[in-house]
C-alpha cells in the first residue's frame, strides 16, 4: 500500500498514474534481472580491484605536490616579511596555517588511512563479516541487474570475493606510497575476468520470448505435453544464464556449464518442498546435504535435446548464428538390464502390504504400511498377470471386459487394438503384439475370474477402469513409477535393475527353465509377425492347446501364494 497524500479524488487519480508506472517499471526490472553466474563474480572482483586503484590514482592526482606546498610556504613567509597581514582576521591567518599543515601531511594521512582499512578488511574476512563492503556489493548488483538478495550464500560469497579484491588494491596502494608501481595481485581470485560481460536482450528477444514464438509455430508438430516439457527444461537454462540473456549470445560455454551442472541436479527438484523458492545453483548446493538422486545421463541428454531443437529453429529463423548444443550430448549410457525377480524377492513382494493389506488404498505413499485395506484393482492384478503371462503392463491395463473370455474350453486374454470400448482406446507395441494368451491356472486360483465376473456385473467396458493413460498416452505409467518407489521403501530394490518389467523377464526365464526355446514362445510375449489370428483372437483348438501348454509351464519354484488365494 502507498499513501497518495490527498483526500481529493481527482488529485488522487492524478497522483496514482506515476505510482503505477513506477510499479510496472520495478516489476519489469525484476523480471529482467539475472541470477549470478561465475562470470559475473569474476567481473565483480576485477572491477572492484581496478576501480579501487583508479580511485587511488585520482586521489593522488588531487594531492598538492611538493612544489605547490613549497610555493604556498614561500608566499606565506613573503607576506609576513612584507608585513602584509594588516587588516586580516586572525582566524583566517590561523586557517591558512592549518591548511598548509594539512597539505603537508595529506599524503601521510591517506597512507595511514589505507593501512587501517586494510587491517580492518583482513579482520572482517577472518570473522566472516561483510559490513565494510555491503554497500559496494549492492551497488554492483543493482548496476548490473543481478538478482541476489543480501544475506544469501551467493551474496555473501560475492561480498567476500570483493573484499579480497579490495584488500589487494590496498596492498598496491601501500606499495605506491613507497614508489613501487610494479605490484600484481597475489590472491589467485583476483585476476582479469576472461568471460565476456553479459548483455541484456532487446525487448521481445529474450530466450523465453523467442521460445514462445517457437512453441506457437511448433515446427515439428510435437504434442503439447512435450512442448511444456521443453519449456520446463529450457527454463533451467534460463535460470542459469539469466532472464535477460540475449538468445544470440548463447555459446557452447553456457551450454557446457549447464550440462555439467545438470549432472548434479536432483530428480524432480521442482516437486520437492525442500527446494521451494531456490535458484538452479541453490538447489544443487542444497542437495549436497539432502542427497536426492541426480539426473541420469539419459535425462541430461533430454534437456540438451529440448534446448537443441529450439535453437535449431532459432538458427533457421536468424535469431542465432549456429546451434551451440551440437556435439554436446553425453555419451549414451548403456541401459541397465532389467533383471527378473528371484523366488525370494517374489515371496517378499507378495507378502508385503501392497498385496496383503495396507493402511490406505488411495494414498500411494502409505501403501508400504501394513493394514486391513486390500488393494484389488489394476494395481493388484497387473503384476500377477504379468508374472503368469509375460504380457506388458500397458497391454493388461487396457483390457476390455470382453477381451477375457472362454474359447475351446479355455479362458483367454485377447490382447488387441480392436474395439474402442475403453475410454482412451487401445494400442500395442507392434502389430505382432496382438495375440491370444491363455489365463494361467494360478491366476484362476487367485480369483482373477471372480474379479472378471464382478466387472461384468458392474457394467462398463474396461476390465480395469482405474488404469488410465497419462497426458502422453502411456497406460499404467503411474503404477510403473510408484511400483519402483515402493520396492525401494520395502528394501527390495537399490539402484536400477528391478522394475515392473521384471515380471515379464521372469516369465520368459520360467519358459526357458521348462525347456522351451525363445523362438518357440516369443509369440506368447508379443514377439511375432502380425497375423489375423492375433487381430481377431480366433484360432483353431490345436493352436490354442499349444499356447495353454506354454503358459501353464510358467512356474516359480519356492514361490507360495496360498495367502492370496484365501
Amino acid at each position: 500500500m502507498k499513501a497518495l497524500g490527498t483526500s481529493d479524488l481527482a488529485e488522487a487519480k492524478r497522483r496514482l498514474h506515476p505510482v503505477i508506472t513506477n510499479w510496472h517499471r520495478e516489476f519489469e526490472d525484476m523480471r529482467a534481472r539475472r541470477v549470478l553466474v561465475p562470470a559475473d563474480r569474476e567481473h565483480a572482483v576485477w572491477d572492484q580491484y581496478t576501480g579501487s586503484l583508479a580511485r587511488d590514482d585520482q586521489a593522488r592526482a588531487a594531492l598538492p605536490g611538493e612544489a605547490e606546498v613549497q610555493a604556498a610556504k614561500a608566499e606565506a613567509i613573503a607576506r609576513i616579511e612584507r608585513d602584509d597581514i594588516s587588516g586580516l582576521d586572525p582566524l583566517q591567518v590561523l586557517d591558512a596555517g592549518l591548511d598548509l599543515m594539512v597539505a603537508q601531511r595529506m599524503a601521510d594521512v591517506s597512507s595511514e588511512h589505507r593501512k587501517v582499512k586494510l587491517a580492518d578488511l583482513r579482520q572482517h574476512l577472518a570473522k566472516g563479516e561483510t559490513a565494510l563492503i555491503a554497500h559496494e556489493v549492492d551497488a554492483y548488483l543493482k548496476a548490473n541487474r543481478l538478482l541476489v538478495n543480501r544475506g544469501t550464500p551467493e551474496w555473501i560469497s560475492l561480498a567476500r570475493h570483493m573484499m579480497r579484491a579490495e584488500a589487494e588494491a590496498l596492498e598496491r596502494s601501500l606499495e605506491r606510497d613507497r614508489g613501487d608501481y610494479s605490484g600484481q595481485p597475489r590472491d589467485p581470485l583476483v585476476k582479469p575476468a576472461v568471460g565476456p560481460r553479459r548483455e541484456t536482450a532487446k525487448p521481445g528477444e529474450t530466450i523465453m520470448d523467442v521460445f514462445e514464438k517457437f512453441a506457437r509455430e511448433n515446427p515439428n508438430g510435437v504434442a503439447q505435453d512435450r512442448l511444456d516439457q521443453c519449456r520446463r527444461d529450457i527454463g533451467t537454462f534460463v535460470d542459469l544464464v539469466g532472464a535477460s540473456f540475449p538468445i544470440a549470445k548463447i555459446s557452447k560455454v553456457e551450454v557446457r556449464e549447464w550440462k555439467q551442472l545438470l549432472q548434479d541436479y536432483p530428480v524432480k527438484a521442482t516437486e520437492t518442498k525442500a527446494f521451494a523458492g531456490m535458484t538452479f545453483h541453490q538447489i544443487i548446493r542444497a542437495n549436497e546435504q539432502i542427497g536426492k538422486p541426480t539426473l541420469s545421463d539419459r535425462t541430461v541428454n533430454r534437456y540438451l535435446s529440448s534446448l537443441g531443437a529450439f535453437l535449431s529453429w532459432a538458427v533457421d529463423n536468424a535469431y542465432i548464428g549456429e546451434n551451440p548444443t551440437e556435439k554436446m550430448m553425453l555419451k549414451k549410457e548403456r541401459k541397465t538390464a532389467t533383471l527378473p525377480f528371484t523366488s525370494d524377492q517374489l515371496q517378499t513382494l507378495f507378502t508385503s502390504p501392497w498385496f496383503t493389506g495396507c493402511k490406505s488404498a488411495t494414498e500411494w505413499r502409505n501403501v508400504a504400511k501394513p493394514g486391513d485395506v486390500l488393494i484389488r484393482d489394476h494395481r493388484y492384478w497387473v503384476p500377477l498377470i504379468m508374472l503368469f503371462s509375460g504380457a506388458r503392463p500397458g497391454e493388461i491395463g487396457q483390457l476390455a471386459v470382453n477381451d477375457v473370455r472362454q474359447q475351446h474350453g479355455h479362458w483367454i486374454m485377447h490382447i488387441t487394438t480392436e474395439g474402442d470400448e475403453t475410454a482412451a482406446g487401445k494400442s500395442v507395441k507392434t502389430a505382432g503384439s496382438m495375440r491370444v494368451v491363455p489365463v494361467h491356472p494360478e491366476l484362476i486360483r487367485l480369483g482373477f475370474l471372480t474379479y472378471h465376473e464382478t466387472r461384468v456385473k458392474e457394467g462398463g467396458p474396461a476390465l480395469f477402469p482405474g488404469a488410465v493413460r497419462n497426458v502422453r498416452g502411456q497406460m499404467m505409467a503411474d503404477v510403473s513409477r510408484e511400483f519402483g518407489r515402493y520396492m525401494i521403501r520395502i528394501g527390495l530394490k537399490e539402484g536400477r535393475g528391478l522394475s515392473l518389467y521384471s515380471f515379464r523377464h521372469g516369465a520368459a526365464d520360467a519358459l526357458r527353465r521348462a525347456g522351451h526355446l525363445d523362438q518357440q514362445f516369443g509369440f506368447i510375449l508379443g514377439h511375432a509377425e502380425p497375423t489375423t489370428t492375433g487381430k481377431y483372437g480366433i484360432m483353431p483348438q490345436g493352436m490354442l492347446e499349444q499356447r495353454v501348454e506354454l503358459v501353464n509351464a510358467i512356474a516359480y519354484p519356492g514361490l507360495n501364494l496360498d495367502h492370496l488365494a484365501a
